[in-house]
């Protein structure tokens, strides 16, 4: 699954929140969600939905930054 880093990174930034409480909530280390995040490892539809909830990305937004076309 390829992620458009640029817009899950400007999602975190808007949101207020640090990236050390969004890893901590989808249970992850800081090098695998950087990984998940710079599409070396996918993630899991789980923690998309976590993502998404901490994140306040709706449907639209989900489709562009978890399913970007090429």
């Amino acid at each position: 699954m390829r992620v458009d880093a640029q817009l899950l990174d400007a999602k975190i930034e808007a949101s207020g929140l640090k990236t050390n409480f969004i890893i901590e909530k989808l249970g992850l280390s800081a090098n695998g969600f950087y990984k998940k995040k710079n599409g070396q490892t996918p993630f899991r539809i789980s923690e998309v939905y976590v993502l998404c909830d901490l994140l306040h990305i709706d449907d639209s937004e989900k489709a562009k930054i978890f399913f970007p076309k090429s």
